[in-house]
């Protein structure tokens, strides 16, 4: 009991330091630093630090040439593409928009394996992924879309990012049964340091470092820390006491906390329209994962 009570703790608190996440890390960016620089920061130390953990803990080697390239095309994937596009798009949309849009992850799993031929279509799975299609994008804009309006624009860049990781990790799932989740966590941070300097060195060297306060290199070591290493190794750590679908359920409570924070702060409002399109990408992420 005390065991179970651990483990959904660890991924409670996973769900929070996301949720927190998506509220104060737009304190800092644009202002003081652009989004695809602190991808760099983010990515490179957290690689550091899975690399010192492994070393230290686990040991692991990985066995042949092909996992290596599935771990790199993986990286491209999960660190490269999604981590640009999820900095990318909460630096122009609301923290409640971000979390809720997070949540479609299930859904966008489901079309990447039904492109791939790892899953059939039925009617229950296709009316989930129209519903969760209606709800992220009405998020986006829906028919009043504009390229010129940031927080549509980083609502996309949000639906992106849960594409590219839905991808990610459909590669990485075979690789997660060979070895150890943090052996694959480390080669894929490693190789996503490669992926994300060209995009983000740029922004790194022209941030306003001696403009930003002292909470703000707080917030960047939280975001860097908090929301990426610790994330990582608690769901990995999880996950090795509980299936998938109990992670995932904790994904929900993204939009909850999250709007429970940015209220709080003033960072933004839940409106009826949020919670009615919250409510068509939940109905559709569950009818895409009952059994």
């Amino acid at each position: 009991m005390l065991h179970t009570l651990k483990v959904h703790s660890a991924l409670f608190a996973v769900a929070l330091l996301f949720s927190i996440n998506y509220v104060i890390a737009k304190w800092i960016m644009p202002v003081y630093l652009l989004p695809f620089g602190i991808i760099v920061l983010r990515v490179w130390v957290s690689a550091l630090l899975f690399s010192l953990l492994h070393a230290v803990y686990i040991r692991e080697r990985i066995q042949n040439r092909h996992d290596y390239q599935r771990l790199f095309i993986a990286s491209l994937f999960g660190i490269v593409a999604n981590q640009l596009c999820f900095f990318k798009g909460l630096s122009l949309t609301t923290p409640i928009n971000t979390a809720i849009l997070m949540t479609i992850i299930p859904i966008a799993i489901l079309v990447v394996a039904l492109a791939l031929g790892k899953e059939s279509l039925t009617w229950q799975k296709g009316l989930g992924i129209i519903l969760g299609a209606l709800g992220a994008l009405g998020l986006v804009g829906g028919s009043q879309f504009s390229w010129d309006n940031a927080n549509n624009l980083g609502s996309l860049f949000l639906i992106f990012n849960s594409l590219t990781y839905a991808v990610y990790l459909v590669l990485i799932k075979p690789l997660m049964q060979t070895y150890h989740a943090i052996t694959v966590t480390k080669w894929v941070f490693l190789f996503g340091c490669l992926g994300v300097l060209p995009f983000g060195w740029g922004e790194l060297m022209t941030g306003r470092w001696e403009l930003m306060p002292d909470w703000g290199y707080w917030i960047l070591a939280y975001v860097i820390i908090g929301a990426t290493f610790l994330t990582y190794l608690l769901n990995a750590w999880g996950l090795k006491y509980v299936n998938a679908s109990v992670v995932g359920f904790y994904v929900y409570l993204q939009p909850v906390l999250t709007s429970i924070i940015a209220i709080f702060f003033r960072q933004d409002e839940l409106t009826w329209e949020k919670i009615g399109l919250a409510m068509l990408i939940f109905v559709g992420v569950y009818l895409v994962s009952k059994k």
